[in-house]
């Protein structure tokens, strides 16, 4: 069960403090009601183990998160008498979904029932309660604002559909995005483009080259996890492509136009479309960035995309490492170092090259992830880490990739740190930047 929470003018500055003593322990009842068990002091988990944390891992539960129980799982945490980890037995053990730009530096420390059913795909953050405030272990990665909760006007979006809807009665795909995408599953990069602003998505592809475990899209039907939204079920033109993102290309503050989202396949295999449509776009506009988010599974299309006009790549990962990403992805005729290539090519042709890398407390900050990280930061010269948050059950995930033991780690936190004192001009974040933050990363975005 998820339990919204909303605060009130909450500012950037808020959702970075930390706690003056350590959270308690959050419990569920069952019925949609959270309780703090100020017997507990509130705790992480990284890979399969339980950990204490420190004040500075907690910050204020950003505007735009939510709670949710965990059923048939019972939070651990230390005994504030005895200093000692046992489970809180009152109830439902509590984990949080933190909001964009926020990355998880630990998860939800439970232990879970034999009947414990399978968790839905979000992340499962590490929450507690102190002076009448939620915390969660996480840490704010990203500036921009283009996906603040508090950013968003319903009606606002409802305008902006009606309007695109009239403008363009016969686009397959912004009808897509508008019923299915900012209506349905309140899409938060479809929600900007009918308010005019920044990142527009475009879905280009229904089919897929992975079959990834936590794909949100499509599960099949003897899987036991349901996907939150369906697919797109057509191949759109490169008409019907170019005929939305040339005038939010030229009209919108920061623009950039993306292809490949959360509710189609893999673009790549629609690379010809993708390239006949840059290659028209740029024939109206040079304004704003033209973006791919791929699995990069086939560098020879993305040179061809490259060469057409294509300014940047985002590549989805839960790992630089082949043993960890093959269990998850599943390729079809395709490896790991496709996607390497990928990055490569990219940064060959002045492009910018960036990771979608789904943090996982005890598994990508790990000593041998960090060590395969930074050799491939050194042989693409890649320009970003987008950190973002792994949807998807703990224990279910560890399984599926045969995790028995996740080896030493550094922490979330030290690794970040690690990879920033070594790499310096590797940014950091959680959105594609436009062409102008490219260019002076710390000033030119949504703000």
């Amino acid at each position: 069960m998820q339990i919204d929470i909303e605060y009130l003018n909450m500012s950037t500055e808020s959702a970075i403090k930390h706690p003056a003593d350590s959270p308690y322990l959050l419990y569920s009842d069952g019925d949609g009601n959270i309780y703090e068990d100020t017997s507990l002091y509130a705790i992480g988990r990284t890979g399969w183990d339980a950990i204490p944390l420190e004040q500075e891992d907690w910050i204020e539960l950003p505007d735009g998160g939510s709670l949710y129980e965990l059923p048939d799982r019972r939070g651990i945490g230390i005994d504030v008498k005895t200093g000692e980890m046992r489970l809180c037995d009152k109830g439902w053990a509590v984990a949080a979904f933190v909001p964009p730009a926020h990355t998880s530096l630990y998860i939800a420390a439970y232990e879970s029932l034999p009947e414990a059913q399978l968790l839905p795909l979000y992340c499962y953050t590490a929450a507690g309660w102190h002076d009448d405030k939620f915390y969660v272990a996480a840490v704010r990665i990203e500036d921009d604002i283009r996906q603040e909760h508090s950013g968003f006007d319903d009606a606002k979006v409802k305008e902006g559909v009606d309007k695109m809807m009239a403008a363009y009665p016969h686009n397959r795909l912004v009808k897509h995005i508008a019923e299915n995408c900012a209506l349905t599953y309140s899409c938060p990069a479809a929600r900007n483009y009918f308010m005019g602003r920044w990142e527009c998505p475009i879905p280009s592809s229904p089919a897929c080259n992975a079959n990834c475990v936590g794909c949100i899209s499509f599960q099949p039907e003897d899987e036991e996890i349901y996907s939150p939204q369906d697919r797109l079920s057509f191949k759109p033109t490169a008409e019907e492509i170019v005929e939305y993102t040339v005038p939010h290309l030229e009209s919108a503050p920061y623009p950039i136009v993306s292809f490949g989202q959360g509710c189609e396949g893999e673009p790549l295999l629609m690379w010809e479309t993708i390239r006949d449509s840059i290659i028209e776009i740029r024939k109206h506009t040079q304004r704003g960035s033209i973006n791919i988010n791929t699995n990069g599974s086939k560098p020879d299309a993305v040179e061809k995309l490259m060469k057409a006009g294509l300014n940047s790549i985002r590549v989805s990962t839960n790992s630089v490492r082949k043993e960890v990403y093959t269990p998850y992805y599943l390729p079809n005729n395709y490896e790991m170092q496709d996607i390497i290539e990928s990055l490569r090519i990219v940064r060959q042709y002045g492009g910018w090259a960036s990771i979608n890398y789904f943090a996982f407390p005890g598994m990508t900050d790990s000593v041998a992830e960090y060590e395969a990280l930074r050799e491939v930061i050194k042989y693409t010269d890649l320009s970003m880490i987008q950190w973002r948050n792994f949807n998807i059950d703990p224990d279910w995930y560890l399984g599926k990739i045969g995790a028995v033991d996740t080896g030493e780690c550094l922490g979330i936190k030290q690794m970040m740190e690690l990879i920033h004192e070594e790499f310096p001009n590797v940014k950091f974040g959680y959105f594609n930047p436009p062409v102008e933050r490219m260019a002076d990363y710390d000033n030119n975005f949504a703000h």
